[in-house]
């Protein structure tokens, strides 16, 4: 069953315009893991986690020097320190380095009062919404016009390096991209000009900026 992000009327699998108001209906397809129905362009199954980006292949190389220098540095061992008699493992800090969030300035452009917010460059999941005890908002939209149709804890941006996708947390009148409904726990890309509505018909609506 396909839900039109124009009318919310239910049309069948397969359908590719609304039978109410006739607008072109989104591209959906099956999780190859679980089989739930999800937009063609979502980064993982809102249903079960799984991931639809593709395996990157692996590079090979036929320098000698380069292939004994990665296997040199793959076989490294972690540390083990004993210091009064206690064992103490130094992790390797090649193995557990992390990846720290991008210092890219992104922005929301809120299109009812054409007010910029900022997407804090210090967080790397920003979570929107209203003021609640279980999930603070870093990005609060209680000031905004007919906020009450925005959940306490409605979505949230992750950021990935250079890259920001949205994700809805199970919001009472949902997450809308470019008019399209998103399932609740899928991933979905961000890009320049997205246009991001918190609810029903618009009524709360940002633009994506970087």
């Amino acid at each position: 069953m396909i839900v039109c992000p124009n009318c919310v009327h239910q049309n069948p699998e397969g359908a590719i315009n609304c039978e109410e108001c006739y607008t072109e209906l989104p591209c959906m397809i099956n999780c190859p893991h679980c089989g739930t129905s999800i937009l063609s362009n979502a980064v993982f199954c809102g249903s079960c986690g799984h991931s639809l980006q593709p395996a990157t292949p692996e590079l090979s190389t036929n320098n000698n020097l380069e292939s004994e220098s990665t296997e040199s540095v793959n076989n490294i061992e972690p540390l083990s320190l004993d210091i009064e008699g206690e064992n103490i493992v130094a992790v390797d800090p090649i193995a557990s380095a992390t990846v720290l969030p991008s210092n890219k300035t992104a922005k929301l452009m809120q299109v009812q009062t054409s007010t910029s917010v900022e997407i804090p460059n210090s967080l790397s999941v920003i979570n929107i919404g209203k003021p609640n005890e279980i999930l603070p908002p870093d990005i609060d939209v209680s000031g905004f016009p007919n906020s009450e149709i925005v959940s306490r804890v409605h979505a949230r941006l992750i950021r990935e390096n250079d890259e920001f996708f949205i994700e809805d947390l199970g919001s009472a009148n949902g997450t809308y991209i470019n008019h399209l409904p998103l399932q609740k726990g899928g991933h979905y890309p961000l890009k320049t000009g997205d246009q991001i509505a918190l609810g029903k018909e618009n009524k709360v609506t940002f633009i994506f900026q970087i």
